[in-house]
């Protein structure tokens, strides 16, 4: 019987067992991971060889210590206005605050000597607005991929004597008892009093089941479908030496649709990401220079929501991520040039660019993937981008895709992140409240100070 059972070792976990311990020692928890620890995480996938899934046990990009967002780049937003919508339930200031400890946090284990950038008093949202474009207010930490890594090795290595991580331990289901709850999984039966789910975006799935099971009631949550952009650095060095991560959103003149920047990576590499079998494109920048490429990356996403008849979001980005790994065995890739003329790209015309690609990706054509409507407000944001970052709009100009974020279905929560069965909370991007490491970070925080706070464990 453990005082609480965590299950997922993402950042939700990680800052939940984290806050638990500190605020008391004496308590026994244990985080069940259906992937490895950090150190045996890999992806065989290396765009040569083997170019698609060849279905691991467990995911090594997806899955383990340090989540989905173990090999991200590492960027922790402290915004309310974009990653997600903690501040809905325990207010903006707290959210914020919240944030700031996580990054405190993070400056302690590894990650000082870090720059924290911000849009506060830039010249450059005037100038996004004079051009039809609007830049969120955020303040970023940038770790990069290589020091986020070494940040979560040592916050395992302060947990791991405090707190039973049981690893390759897929958790099956969700069972409520007299005295709390018992997870069934692949390696036996655990019982605990309280119960934190943060099984992130890939426990989708898993997370619907509980649900359904434990007759918790969710609604239909968005998927976001686009691409990944990839030009030189310089090409818009301009916003990323002052803010490192801009995020960016533009109506479209012809649908009226929002179109936004997503995860940009100055000087970094474009990559492969699987979600469920399914062969998608992300990118990861690093904080070491001598890793650093000539080309910066990012996501061109529309978000898309589905209401009657059809009510799965992510049913639909996934039958579009399949067409692309259908025709081009995994990530397609296509010049901006070859897609307005509308041919395909093919092997030789990507050579004979200016852009070397960071990712080998199969050449093709993203309009038989990618729907008429999306595709059309992605190429409008890049003229639109081009006003601000000249050179944009360029033949050379590389779109990887499709690039695909899945959202949990919202789980409905209290405003402690507690679900209607009581002792059960959903934390992270598994809640479909948090999109982000930030968010979903301080809401493991906040979880594990309520359960303190109501002092369930001083008996």
């Amino acid at each position: 019987m453990y005082d609480v059972l965590i299950i997922g070792a993402g950042p939700g976990g990680i800052y939940s067992a984290y806050e638990l311990v500190k605020l008391n020692q004496n308590i026994k928890i244990a985080v069940l991971e259906e992937g490895n620890p950090l150190e045996k995480r890999n992806c065989p996938i290396d765009g040569d060889k083997i170019k698609s899934c060849i279905n691991c046990k467990t995911c090594g990009i997806m899955n383990g210590f340090g989540g989905a967002g173990a090999f991200s780049d590492g960027k922790y937003n402290i915004t309310n206005q974009f990653g997600g919508t903690l501040y809905e339930y325990i207010g903006k200031e707290k959210a914020i605050e919240l944030m700031r400890y996580v990054d405190e946090i993070n400056m302690t284990h590894g990650g000082e000597g870090t720059k924290l950038y911000s849009t506060a008093n830039t010249e450059l949202k005037k100038v996004c607005l004079e051009n039809k474009l609007h830049l969120l207010d955020a303040q970023v930490r940038h770790l990069g991929t290589d020091v986020n890594y070494i940040v979560l090795q040592n916050l395992f290595e302060e947990l791991k004597d405090k707190v039973q991580f049981i690893f390759n331990c897929k958790a099956t289901k969700v069972d409520k008892t007299e005295f709390g709850y018992e997870i069934l999984s692949e390696k036996g039966t655990f019982q605990c009093r309280q119960c934190i789910i943060s099984v992130g975006r890939s426990g989708s799935k898993w997370m619907e089941g509980v649900c359904e099971h434990l007759n918790i009631p969710t609604k239909s949550n968005r998927v976001d479908i686009g691409v990944r952009v990839e030009l030189p650095a310089e090409i818009f060095s301009r916003l990323t030496d002052e803010l490192y991560e801009s995020k960016i959103v533009y109506r479209t003149d012809k649908f009226e649709d929002l179109v936004r920047t997503f995860c940009m990576n100055p000087r970094g590499e474009v990559v492969n990401e699987n979600t469920n079998g399914i062969i998608t494109v992300n990118g990861h920048s690093y904080a070491d220079p001598e890793k650093l490429t000539d080309n910066t990356n990012f996501a061109l996403l529309v978000s898309k929501h589905f209401s009657e008849p059809f009510k799965d979001s992510n049913e639909y980005g996934e039958s579009i991520a399949r067409l692309s790994n259908m025709l081009g065995g995994g990530v397609m890739v296509q010049r901006f040039g070859d897609l307005v003329r509308g041919r395909r790209s093919t092997e030789q015309r990507i050579q004979e660019g200016f852009i070397v690609p960071t990712l080998k990706a199969t050449p093709g054509d993203l309009s038989l993937v990618i729907p008429k409507r999306i595709l059309d407000g992605i190429i409008e944001m890049i003229y639109a981008l081009d006003k601000i970052a000249p050179g944009t709009v360029n033949d050379d100009t590389l779109l990887y895709g499709v690039e695909v974020k899945f959202y949990n279905m919202e789980v409905e929560l209290d405003h402690n992140l507690e679900t209607s069965s009581k002792g059960l909370f959903v934390i992270g991007d598994g809640s479909g409240v948090t999109h982000s490491l930030s968010h979903a970070s301080a809401s493991g925080v906040y979880v594990a100070r309520y359960m303190m706070e109501k002092g369930d464990f001083n008996e």
